[in-house]
């Protein structure tokens, strides 16, 4: 019988996708799991009755609860970086993310009794959050040797290049390269949807040309280093194709500070760091993922299986054990209202 309604389940999808309807992949909302993380769990000093920190556990449910309800998706995609992530990358520059292990100790002592308990709390509930979000209508990706980034890049522009719209989730600003008129992100520290109109008015340049922005200025939390002395304002000032609606080059940029009669010594820094901007767009593109085929067919895998309803039961089961009621204080309250719509497009 189960068997029976999947396939009716899948066939209304499949015309509501021929006849142009929404289905499950109409609005995809893809969450960096780790960085939303990292943040919450910074950030929200909560205790259960017991005086444990629970605030990264329900930092973490209540931020991917609110960024559903804030846009209405039809599908929420949940992805963590998977272990050794960042090979391919450091094999290309040793140092990226060299101390980040250091920019992240919390050593919140109000909370912990030392930087040991501190870390044995964040590894378990980091952990915990995976047992919670198998009972969401959700799909959970991790996938070793790959950054969260790729994942979602690959997401965003390949599995959804036909889906009307693709939100992305992070405080991570190498996302905002991938800004167009169907993928936007959303920044949840500065309560901000970037948008083509939206970047250009904080920018003063078409999102297009963010990565090569990005190549200039750096990535401190990467220790990806900038070029000296050369931001915002003199790139727009000095480089004012920038501002142009179309893709700029490195090659372009270095050849005209070559050729340019006015000489100013912005142009000749240009010309020296030709190799540092190589290097940092390598280090910080996104639109050609580090990923081999195998780990594209994986990502597919993932994305094209069932999703599953809301197992309310085992979820209230872990709640109660972790007693979430001191944060969450009506459990059944919210999950419908931040989960329900998501069941609509989850199986039987």
């Amino acid at each position: 019988m189960k068997q029976r309604y999947r396939e009716l389940l899948r066939q209304v999808e499949r015309e509501h996708r021929e006849g142009g309807g929404t289905h499950k992949n109409s609005h995809v909302l893809v969450i960096d799991g780790l960085n939303t993380f990292i943040r919450v769990f910074s950030a929200v000093p909560a205790l259960n009755d017991d005086g444990d920190h629970i605030g990264g556990v329900t930092g973490f449910l209540r931020s991917v609860a609110l960024a559903i309800r804030q846009t209405k998706p039809t599908r929420c995609i949940v992805v963590f970086d998977g272990k050794g992530g960042s090979r391919r990358r450091k094999d290309l520059y040793p140092d990226y993310k060299a101390n980040r292990a250091n920019k992240t100790a919390f050593n919140r002592y109000k909370e912990f009794a030392s930087l040991d308990d501190e870390q044995e709390s964040m590894r378990y509930q980091y952990s915990r959050i995976i047992q919670y979000l198998d009972m969401l209508p959700v799909t959970l990706m991790c996938i070793d040797q790959v950054e969260a980034d790729d994942v979602m890049a690959y997401i965003a522009t390949t599995l959804t290049a036909s889906t009307e719209r693709v939100t992305l989730v992070s405080t991570d600003r190498d996302f905002m390269q991938l800004v167009d008129d169907r993928v936007s992100v959303w920044s949840p520290v500065k309560k901000k949807l970037y948008t083509p109109e939206t970047m250009l008015d904080e920018f003063g340049f078409p999102s297009v040309n963010y990565l090569l922005y990005r190549t200039f200025i750096g990535d401190k939390s990467d220790n990806i280093n900038g070029v000296n002395g050369v931001g915002q304002k003199t790139l727009i000032k000095h480089f004012p194709m920038l501002a142009e609606n179309r893709e700029v080059t490195i090659d372009e940029v270095v050849a005209y500070a070559r050729d340019s009669e006015k000489r100013y010594k912005v142009y000749d820094t240009v010309q020296d760091s030709r190799d540092q901007l190589e290097l940092n767009w390598k280090l910080m593109q996104l639109k050609e993922p580090y990923m081999d085929g195998r780990t594209m067919s994986m990502v597919r895998h993932l994305y094209n299986e069932d999703i599953t309803k809301i197992n309310v039961l085992e979820f209230k089961k872990m709640f109660m054990a972790d007693k979430l009621y001191t944060v969450i204080k009506d459990v059944d309250a919210w999950l419908s209202t931040s989960f329900n719509s998501l069941n609509a497009y989850a199986s039987l």
